[in-house]
């Protein structure tokens, strides 16, 4: 990649208050984060409106106005004699600029033409005339042209995408925002790839858009005013990628190498479509200079297809969790099993004879059941599904048994999602009273620590362990299979504990 423009940095802090009070309190704490402050006056309870004027007119801060009916994704219902009435107004009182929508752009002037931004929003997905839509906004008279749509698979958001780059080419300025979990990453490259501004929250309850990433993340994790074109990516390749601490931890290990890199959440509904589509150099629609990934479910397994190899390993255990560039191909490997094992030695001591049940037979299970078997222990796995499990136990030699026959363990290890933060999070895979006697439970999930299953665990006396070891020796070595350079696990942990809120 060449004649990559100059980052422009401009982080955006979008605020929604409703009185003027709660307005002056969020402008000061976003001040010192932001370039430029937008004021959602839709937000504003219309008995407040004009002093909600009067303390932005007063904040010591670039302001962006935007009055939006909530029929063009405001928050309230704004009538046509209103937003005339404010306009005028706003034109009187000067500010940095506006942001219209495309009917009310000549509504804008005086003070406010330097930096019109007129906007364009979908909410159910992504236009078909996307193109024209483009066109159409920038021969409308505005300096910045603002595309925002619902990204429900990751690949939507590409036609968005190309037309930065397209913007970029006819020295035009294009904010191309994909919302939602999906469309995450366009909203960290976007600075890098010449997006004027990057929109975010002050905190993750204010956001005013669906997947708006906060500005002290922007910041401080994704360091979204630091990267170019020749910065390097890095991704999180999950289902579900909003629970996840691994950006987290990541970044913290390439900011504290001082690396020109940056790993981003990667929320890939379609595995083979990604990697057609924005992965592979013969067959990619956009270049994002992607490098290596991290892989969880349920990609661990179909992914293996997809890649030029992948080492013994992962071939022994049948899953990958790490993915890496090496000479044009795209080569798998899988840092579970070590990553595993090793708390669960220093914890238990040796597991030669051990009785060991691994709940669950995914890719994580598949991991845990070769690093014991390496180890010698006695695994029995216990699953739901015993037909989906059979192929996990009979490669491995484990015994396999239905969930509810747990009984003379020594340890017990759970890789289901039961208890992960979200929907499951109040469940446990395994009743209390089946924990009796267990010396030892280790619960791969991580977010929360304090999960159901430890929980009981711990008020039936045994030993607990939980995930967020092996996530950080596992995301150690995936950064060093990445970069060649030893990770420091320090600030990996501190940045997971941050996020975890210890």
């Amino acid at each position: 990649m060449s004649n990559a423009p100059l980052n422009q940095g401009k982080i955006c802090v979008s605020l929604c208050a409703k009185t003027a009070g709660e307005l002056a309190e969020k402008i000061e704490l976003a001040a010192p984060l932001a370039d430029i402050i937008e004021v959602r006056f839709d937000c504003s309870a219309p008995e407040q409106l004009d002093e909600c004027l009067d303390v932005a007119i007063a904040a010591k801060a670039e302001v962006l106005v935007t009055f939006r009916p909530r029929g063009e994704g405001g928050f309230r219902g704004i009538s046509d004699d209103e937003r005339i009435d404010f306009w005028n107004q706003g034109n009187e009182l000067g500010f940095w600029g506006a942001d219209l929508e495309e009917d009310q752009i000549e509504r804008c002037f005086n003070s406010l033409c330097d930096n019109r931004i007129v906007s364009f929003h979908d909410f159910s997905g992504t236009p078909l005339n996307l193109e024209s839509i483009y066109a159409r906004l920038a021969a409308a008279g505005a300096n910045i042209v603002k595309i925002a749509i619902q990204a429900d698979q990751i690949t939507d958001a590409i036609p968005l995408w190309k037309l930065l780059e397209k913007a970029r080419n006819e020295n035009k300025k294009l904010v191309p925002i994909a919302m939602g979990e999906a469309g995450k990453w366009t909203r960290i490259l976007g600075l890098a790839y010449g997006s004027p501004l990057a929109y975010a929250s002050l905190d993750r309850a204010g956001g005013t858009a669906p997947g708006q990433i906060t500005a002290a993340d922007l910041i401080n994790v994704y360091r979204a005013k630091d990267l170019s074109l020749e910065s390097k990516v890095f991704g999180l390749i999950a289902g579900d990628t909003s629970y996840s601490m691994s950006p987290y931890i990541q970044n913290a290990a390439i900011g504290k190498a001082g690396l020109d890199a940056v790993f981003v959440p990667l929320q890939v509904a379609d595995i083979e479509e990604f990697f057609r589509r924005m992965v592979r150099e013969a067959t990619r629609d956009i270049d994002l200079n992607f490098r290596g990934f991290a892989v969880t479910n349920p990609h661990k397994r179909s992914i293996i297809g997809l890649l030029d190899s992948v080492d013994e390993t992962a071939a022994a255990i049948g899953a990958v969790n790490t993915v890496f560039l090496d000479s044009g191909k795209w080569r798998g490997t899988n840092t579970d099993a070590e990553g595993f094992i090793a708390p669960l030695k220093e914890r238990f001591g040796s597991l030669q004879g051990a009785n060991v049940a691994v709940l669950g037979a995914g890719g994580a299970a598949r991991a845990c059941v070769y690093a014991l078997r390496r180890e010698g222990a006695d695994v029995t796995v216990l699953a739901r599904d015993l037909a989906k499990a059979t192929p996990l136990a009979d490669q491995f030699g484990a015994k396999l048994l239905p969930l509810d026959a747990i009984e003379h363990l020594d340890v017990l290890v759970n890789t289901t999602p039961l208890g992960t933060r979200g929907e499951h999070q109040s469940e446990t895979p395994v009743s209390s009273e089946k924990l009796s006697g267990i010396k030892l439970v280790y619960d791969l999930t991580y977010n929360p620590r304090e999960t159901r299953l430890l929980m009981e665990a711990r008020e039936a006396g045994c030993e607990t362990l939980d995930g967020l070891e092996m996530l950080i020796r596992q995301a150690a070595a995936q950064f060093t299979i990445w970069t060649g350079l030893e990770a420091d696990t320090a600030a990996m942990q501190k940045a997971a504990l941050m996020q975890l809120g210890e």
